[in-house]
């Protein structure tokens, strides 16, 4: 027994020891709950010093706290106890009580070996550490002081985040004890030779307003959390969402179809500055060089391509007219309609971020107007044409004129 005791001094005082020298540990913001009250009540035996006996175990102990943790790792705990002492069936009388006063280090051992990694709900706590005792028997009106050493492990189940359910095995020594614990016989040793060992169960109340206490909260040390934000912001920029080959944060045209060429900044090549990708055109201009003769199977191909946006026309800036690159797009859906009779379309227009929201509104519906009416005169019925305005296209860096350049425009979406 005396091994294991020293062997438990010497884990508190190492743990002890690091807290005091460790700086890698920082309080990242203290949003955390610190004190608690504990109570607890259970068994005891009292080893040596003894004449008579008492039974195995014996009723009873009561062990009231207070605790408050410095950090999720170490702390405070001050507790008065409890101990009633009587004989067992076939032993000579006795009623003797012990009281105590203890000062204890905490070691959230729980923590210091990341039981968070496996359970969030069981805990371990370490304590140690010295106070004073009365001793009395209420038979012979003798009394006694000392001094005591108490070390102990006590296992926690977290019921919710204010309770906490305990289970607590402690060992006590006594040093200048003058009686048995009987009070049988005087006691011919004065140092720490008292041995009186207590099992209980009971409770943890935890105080204060934060949600968790510092007994299952995980902190992080500032530097590493700083280096954990600094990777987590490249990986969120190595995104590449279109799989163009382009990370999200360079790439202007996030939803490239996949496959096709495209530059250094995400966008599918467009040498002539249609708003079609050139690789698509060239499919397009061979696959359809007669529309009429086009398949259902090649028509739907062509409706899936400018419905998702690879078809566009483009307007400069606080302008509501396409610019001329542009007319290549629109004519390439006004082909599409007059080969498709059955077929209609909705325009939608859009624009940046400069300048006033409503005013950038109005300007997107003058866009989407005016590619109708350039279909209006070549024939297309107003009845297979719908206007919608998509209003402020925040989707890009609005510090970035090339940026800008991309939702100054409007789309187109066919229905068949």
């Amino acid at each position: 027994m005396k091994k294991i005791i020293l062997l438990l001094v010497l884990l508190v005082t190492v743990l002890t020891v690091n807290a005091q020298t460790s700086t890698g540990e920082s309080l990242t913001d203290g949003n955390f709950n610190k004190w608690s009250i504990e109570f607890s009540g259970g068994f005891n035996k009292p080893q040596k010093p003894m004449k008579f006996y008492t039974s195995t175990p014996s009723l009873f102990v009561v062990d009231l706290g207070a605790r408050y943790m410095f950090n999720n790792k170490f702390g405070l705990k001050a507790d008065l106890g409890y101990n009633s002492f009587q004989e067992e069936k076939n032993s000579t009388p006795f009623d003797t009580k012990y009281y105590r006063f203890d000062v204890q280090g905490i070691a959230n051992l729980g923590r210091i070996m990341n039981f968070e990694t496996w359970t969030n709900t069981i805990g371990l706590l370490g304590h140690t550490g010295f106070g004073a005792a009365y001793f009395e028997d209420k038979n012979s009106s003798l009394d006694d002081k000392m001094i005591n050493f108490i070390i102990g492990i006590t296992g926690q189940i977290k019921l919710s985040n204010k309770l906490v359910l305990t289970g607590d095995f402690s060992t006590i020594m006594n040093a200048l004890q003058g009686y048995t614990y009987d009070a049988a016989a005087v006691n011919p040793e004065k140092g720490f030779n008292g041995a009186l060992f207590n099992g209980t169960l009971g409770l943890t109340l935890y105080l204060g307003k934060n949600e968790k206490h510092a007994d299952w909260v995980t902190l992080i040390d500032k530097d590493v959390l700083a280096q954990r934000e600094r990777i987590d912001a490249l990986e969120k920029m190595l995104i590449d969402s279109d799989k163009d080959g382009v990370a999200d944060y360079l790439d202007l045209e996030p939803n490239t179809i996949a496959g096709l060429m495209v530059d250094s900044k995400g966008r599918a090549v467009d040498l002539n500055n249609n708003g079609i990708p050139d690789e698509l055109e060239s499919y397009l201009t061979k696959t359809y060089a007669n529309k009429s003769e086009a398949p259902i199977s090649d028509s739907q191909s062509i409706t899936n391509l400018v419905n998702g946006g690879y078809v566009a026309a483009y307007f400069d800036f606080n302008k509501s007219t396409p610019t001329d690159s542009s007319m290549d797009g629109i004519n390439f859906v006004l082909n599409y309609l007059r080969n498709n009779p059955s077929a209609s379309v909705e325009i939608t227009g859009y624009a940046d971020e400069i300048g006033n929201a409503t005013y950038n509104e109005k300007l997107a519906t003058e866009r989407a107007n005016s590619v109708k009416n350039i279909l209006l005169k070549a024939k297309i019925a107003s009845e297979r044409i719908n206007v919608v305005s998509g209003g402020v296209d925040a989707s890009v860096d609005k510090e970035s004129a090339t940026a800008r350049k991309l939702v100054r425009r409007v789309t187109f979406k066919i229905n068949n």
